[in-house]
C-alpha cells in the first residue's frame, strides 16, 4: 500500500505537472486533518510520509506530568516510562498512533481534501504557465461559439476570444485551427481566464518574429505596430546591421515572408516602413506608398506639415483618412497634408494678404502725415480745404515750405494767382517769427 502511494504520487505529478514532493505535503496535511477530526483534538499532533518507502506515520507529544489531567496533552510518569524509560517531569514524549484509528469517516475527510488541494495546485500552476505568456503568441483550436465571444482550446486550458478582440469580418468554425496572442491572464475561484486577441498590434508584432529569423535573432528590430485590424497596418522597423535591409527582409523574396502574415490576418494590407531617427524622413516614409514633395516639422508641437504633388494627394490621405492617420500613430505627430497647388494658392494669398496690409498701413501713415501737416495751413487766412489739399498736393504742405518758395511756383497751385501767391507767402513769414 506505501508503495502504492507514492507511484499514485509520480503519476499525478507526470499528469498534473505537481511536484512529488508537493503532493507528499498535501497528503500530509490531509491525513493530519483527518487525524484531528477523529481524535477531537487539534493539539500536538503530526502525520508523516516516509519519501523512500511511502509509509504513513502519526504521532502526538504529550507532556509529563505526576498526574494527568487532560489526556490529550498530558501523560502521567508512570506511563511515560513505560514508553520513554528515562523519562522525567516536563520533559515532552512522542507517542505513535496506529494509522487505522483513521477509520472509514477519516480516511474520506482526507481524501476531499486532497482532491482540493491539487484542484488549488493546479489552477496555481496553470495560472503562473499562462501569465507569463501574456503578450505572446499561440495556437489554438476554435472549441464553440459562445453568446460573447470564442472558446479557444488552448491544449490545457480554454481561452475566451471576445468579440471585441475579433477581427471584423472573420468567420470561424469549430474545429478550425487559430493563431492568437495571449492579451490577459486574471486570477478567478474557478481557475485562470485566459483572454486572447486578433485584433491587438502585438499579434502582428508576434507573427513578424515567428516568419522573420532576422527579427527573432535581433538583426532586425521592430520599432513600433499600429493597425486598423482587418483593414491596414504600419510597421517600422530597423536595422541592427548595415548589411541587412530590414524591409527586404521582412517582405521576403517576392514578398514571400510578408505574404504569409497576410493570409494569417485574412487580406489585412501591411505596410513596412524603414524607421529612421530624423523625423521628416521618418515621417515621409511612414506616409508609403505615397511620395511627398517636402516636410516641415514644428518640433515643440509635434506637428509635421506635408506637401505631395497633386497626383499623390488621395493615396496619402488613403480611404476614408486611413493612411495619414496610421502615419500619425506611428510616428506620434500631428500630419497636415497638403498638395502643391494647394500650398502654391495658399502662398500667393498669403502674399497678397502681406501686400495689402502693407499698402494699407502705408495709406493710413500718409493720411495721417497729410492731416498733421494741413494742419499747419488751417492757420493761412483765405485757405480752405480744397485749397489745403492742393498745396500739399504739390509739395507746399508746411508753412516753412510756403515761406520758402518761389511766387511762380506758388501761382501753379489750382486756385492761386500773384497777389494770392504773394498774401499766403507773406502771412507764412509772419506766422513763423511769431512762432520763433
Amino acid at each position: 500500500m506505501a508503495s502504492e502511494l507514492l507511484d499514485t504520487l509520480e503519476q499525478i505529478e507526470r499528469e498534473k505537472n505537481i511536484k512529488k514532493e508537493d503532493l507528499i505535503q498535501m497528503v500530509e496535511a490531509a491525513l493530519l486533518a483527518a487525524l484531528r477530526k477523529h481524535l477531537h483534538s487539534s493539539q500536538n499532533l503530526a502525520v508523516t510520509i516516509n519519501r523512500e518507502t511511502g509509509a504513513i506515520a502519526s504521532s502526538q507529544t504529550k507532556k509529563v506530568v505526576e498526574q494527568a489531567k487532560r489526556s490529550d496533552l498530558e501523560i502521567s510518569l508512570s506511563e511515560a516510562q513505560k514508553i520513554k524509560p528515562k523519562a522525567k517531569i516536563d520533559d515532552d514524549v512522542i507517542i505513535a498512533l496506529d494509522t487505522r484509528v483513521f477509520g472509514r469517516i477519516a480516511a474520506q475527510t482526507a481524501k476531499q481534501i486532497i482532491i482540493q488541494r491539487l484542484l488549488e495546485t493546479e489552477r496555481e500552476n496553470l495560472f503562473n504557465e499562462y501569465k507569463v505568456k501574456e503578450m505572446e503568441l499561440i495556437n489554438g483550436i476554435v472549441q464553440r461559439v459562445a453568446p460573447k465571444g470564442l472558446i479557444i482550446d488552448l491544449g490545457k486550458i480554454e481561452a475566451h476570444l471576445p468579440q471585441r478582440e475579433q477581427i471584423k469580418g472573420e468567420s470561424y468554425h469549430g474545429g478550425e485551427r487559430i493563431k492568437v496572442i495571449i492579451l490577459k491572464v486574471n486570477k478567478t475561484t474557478k481557475g485562470p481566464h485566459v483572454i486572447v486577441s486578433r485584433t491587438h498590434p502585438g499579434l502582428l508584432k508576434r507573427l513578424f518574429e515567428l516568419e522573420v529569423p532576422e527579427i527573432y535573432e535581433k538583426i532586425v528590430e521592430i520599432k513600433n505596430v499600429v493597425r486598423e485590424p482587418g483593414q491596414r497596418a504600419k510597421i517600422a522597423v530597423a536595422s541592427n546591421n548595415e548589411k541587412v535591409d530590414p524591409v527586404g527582409a521582412c517582405v521576403g523574396v517576392k514578398g514571400s515572408r510578408i505574404r504569409t502574415i497576410i493570409d494569417e490576418l485574412k487580406g489585412e494590407r501591411i505596410d513596412v516602413i524603414d524607421f529612421h531617427n530624423d523625423q521628416p524622413t521618418y515621417i515621409a516614409k511612414a506616409l508609403s506608398p505615397a511620395k511627398t514633395a517636402s516636410v516641415t516639422v514644428d518640433t515643440p508641437n509635434k506637428r509635421a506639415e506635408v506637401i505631395v504633388p497633386d497626383d499623390q494627394l488621395s493615396l496619402a490621405i488613403g480611404k476614408a483618412g486611413q493612411n495619414v492617420r496610421l502615419a500619425a500613430k506611428l510616428t506620434g505627430w500631428h500630419i497636415d497634408i497638403k498638395s502643391q497647388s494647394d500650398k502654391k494658392i495658399q502662398a500667393q494669398a498669403s502674399i497678397a494678404a502681406a501686400e495689402a496690409a502693407a499698402a494699407q498701413a502705408a495709406a493710413v501713415t500718409v493720411a495721417e502725415t497729410a492731416a498733421e501737416v494741413s494742419g499747419e495751413l488751417t492757420r493761412l487766412p483765405s485757405v480752405g480745404e480744397k485749397l489745403q489739399t492742393e498745396l500739399i498736393a504739390k509739395g507746399f504742405g508746411t508753412l516753412e515750405k510756403i515761406a520758402a518758395a518761389a511766387i511762380v511756383d506758388l501761382t501753379q497751385v489750382p486756385g492761386i494767382g500773384q497777389k494770392k501767391a504773394e498774401k499766403i507767402q507773406a502771412t507764412a513769414k509772419e506766422i513763423m517769427v511769431e512762432q520763433k
